[in-house]
């Protein structure tokens, strides 16, 4: 599964009808964020909160009880550029800001109590369990498949879903896309995602050394995409409770469809993820998996589904687990 998106749960960096975009020397095209500006934070307050969809109620949920170590490391670096904040503030008006509101919202359809029930009830029970305020939420006509996630300064953030992914997936399933869009605001990634890929536009526009620095930013900032949402699959698998519910999710995205989903397998799936690891061993299928996946903005979904099914069995994850209480459950299928 992804903001002027966040990073959301597509393959690949992809041009979404509603982002400002660039490209650089044919290379991938990633979205320009609109998000507020603060700092990352630890959100401690609401101990507990219930997701019924989970049957559980979790305590003491911070960010960094599930942040990959990979996205906490490049974070720091991108936190390191001096003035990332300054230029970023300058070059993001509220004409812009003002632009993709109104067009994500005179596009779409915004999911209520009394518009698209179902919907919202997994959205409010996925904020409660991962102790977030739950953004709004739209559904958008699309024949892409894409979740993204907009945090516009000063307004309220709200994620936006297609339709296409809404039919591709199971209700369990979408709560896990929904959860992974939460978990970019549960860890302010929108705006160090806002800051690079501003300031990596800006410098394409410098002449002389200009289009030298963006590239390297580019580099940085995709390297921090890619582990921006290593974390985010955590964040929906803490909602799903279920690894093969994430896994799903990402098998979908890579070669699903819903006339054919009761006939996808999860475990083989994950064959395929360690048979692509096994190819990719030798010196020379390292130097190609880090060429293939080195212009992406998200990992390869093979190894996301990998790297969730082995956080699924960690000591960090069966940690979280043992500070959850059951409550009563609502059947979600």
């Amino acid at each position: 599964m992804a903001s002027i998106s966040l990073p959301s749960l597509n393959l690949s960096a992809k041009l979404s009808p509603f982002s400002l975009s660039f490209t650089a020397r044919n290379k991938s095209v990633f979205y320009l964020s609109a998000v507020k500006f603060t700092p990352l934070k630890s959100n401690r307050r609401n101990k507990k909160y219930v997701c019924r969809a989970a049957s559980v109620v979790f305590r003491d949920l911070d960010a960094d009880d599930f942040r990959h170590p990979l996205d906490r490391q490049n974070t720091l670096l991108l936190r390191a550029i001096p003035g990332l904040n300054d230029i970023g503030k300058a070059l993001l008006g509220t004409v812009a800001e003002q632009v993709m509101l109104l067009e994500n919202i005179g596009t779409s359809v915004l999911v209520a109590e009394n518009q698209l029930p179902e919907l919202y009830q997994l959205m409010v029970e996925a904020a409660k369990i991962l102790n977030i305020e739950a953004p709004d939420l739209y559904v958008r006509q699309s024949p892409m498949p894409n979740a993204y996630t907009l945090a516009i300064s000063g307004k309220k953030p709200f994620v936006v879903v297609h339709t296409s992914l809404v039919e591709l997936l199971t209700r369990k399933e979408l709560q896990a896309v929904l959860a992974h869009e939460l978990g970019h605001l549960k860890c302010d990634h929108g705006v160090w995602l806002t800051f690079a890929n501003i300031l990596t536009l800006g410098a394409y526009t410098l002449p002389g050394l200009g289009g030298l620095i963006a590239e390297r930013l580019e580099e940085q900032l995709f390297l921090w995409l890619r582990a921006a949402e290593l974390t985010c699959d955590r964040a929906a698998l803490l909602v799903a409770q279920d690894p093969k519910v994430v896994i799903s999710v990402l098998m979908k995205l890579a070669g699903g469809c819903p006339s054919m989903a009761d006939q996808l397998n999860v475990d083989a799936f994950l064959d395929q993820a360690r048979s692509y690891d096994k190819a990719s061993s030798s010196p020379v299928g390292w130097y190609i998996r880090n060429a293939q996946t080195r212009q992406l903005s998200h990992p390869l979904p093979v190894l996301r589904a990998r790297e969730i099914d082995e956080w699924s069995r960690s000591k960090e994850y069966q940690s979280l687990l043992n500070h959850v209480t059951p409550v009563k459950s609502v059947q979600i299928v």
